[in-house]
């Protein structure tokens, strides 16, 4: 059930990051002593696919349903179902502007990929063969990391576009309330709902002004949550490192900035920036639309 209901959403338009995640060994007094990542299974996808599916069908019933023989009220019919616009907590994912497309496009084609960027659909579906065709090459981390920024950032809030990355036009976060306050919001407004829709009398509904503000005060959290996440792997890695001073490793460019580029190791994931002030052999130059700094001497690239 749960792969059907993946290759649905995917055929629907969903997209799918599927980036490794760095975990730590770590020894009795927390430092690092190993790298290894997390791999999905069947049995994470299983339990993914099940959550989304909770969290669209908690955002439908609250926009959506109607108690038995209700007439639409946009309609006047007792059969189809119509957005009631009633206060809610949504998870939403906007569109990617065509600018930041175009670009990620452009980039792209410089590996010998192609995005079509025809429609939103057409982006989406594209996109999902581009990550899946760069898998195991040595462009992988670059272009995985340039989409991720190519898209918009999800957030909460009460104004519902849906959710483009998922596909979805309804859709909350409901399943871990005891991890995610947004969650905890949606449950009691889930119940105040199913209440008034059995007929009980539960008061006046949500403000939504207030509303909005606590979603708004909940995506400044969860950014700064990813920050901090960020910040602490970084640190651990710096630790992992620290005995390792003066060994080679062999590693990928990662990212490029004008004044030097990122290197990522091989095996563990570790990152640190070379400054081109610190390359001897050349002057470089950055080029910002290859991702690259270009020798002016011996034309190399990097």
């Amino acid at each position: 059930l749960a792969k059907k209901l993946r290759a649905a959403r995917l055929k629907n338009g969903s997209i799918t990051f599927e980036r490794e995640e760095v975990k730590f060994h770590l020894d009795e007094n927390g430092n690092p002593t190993g790298v290894y990542f997390k791999v999905m299974k069947d049995s994470n996808q299983l339990i993914e696919d099940f959550m989304l599916l909770a969290n669209r069908r908690v955002a439908e019933y609250v926009a959506l349903a109607r108690k038995a023989g209700e007439p639409d009220p946009s309609t006047g019919s007792r059969g189809k179902r119509a957005d009631l616009r009633r206060p809610f907590v949504y998870r939403v994912h906007a569109s990617p502007s065509p600018q930041k497309v175009s670009e990620f496009s452009t980039f792209v084609a410089s590996f010998g990929y192609s995005l079509n960027a025809g429609s939103e659909k057409s982006v989406s579906t594209s996109l999902n063969k581009l990550l899946k065709d760069v898998q195991g090459k040595p462009e992988a981390n670059l272009i995985e990391t340039l989409a991720i920024r190519t898209m918009a950032k999800a957030i909460y809030t009460t104004e519902n576009i849906g959710h483009y990355g998922l596909g979805f036009r309804y859709y909350t976060h409901f399943t871990s309330p005891i991890r995610r306050y947004p969650d905890v919001m949606a449950h009691r407004l889930l119940q105040y709902y199913v209440d008034a829709d059995a007929g009980k009398n539960v008061g006046k509904p949500a403000d939504v002004n207030e509303l909005e503000e606590e979603c708004k005060h909940c995506s400044e959290r969860e950014k700064a949550a990813a920050e901090a996440e960020r910040a602490s792997i970084k640190y651990k890695q710096v630790q992992f490192l620290q005995d390792k001073i003066g060994m080679e490793f062999p590693g990928i460019v990662s990212g490029v900035t004008e004044f030097g580029f990122f290197v990522e190791l091989e095996g563990n994931k570790c990152e640190g920036m070379v400054n081109v002030r610190n390359l001897r052999d050349n002057r470089y130059v950055f080029e910002p639309e290859g991702y690259g700094v270009r020798g002016m001497c011996t034309e190399k690239i990097i």
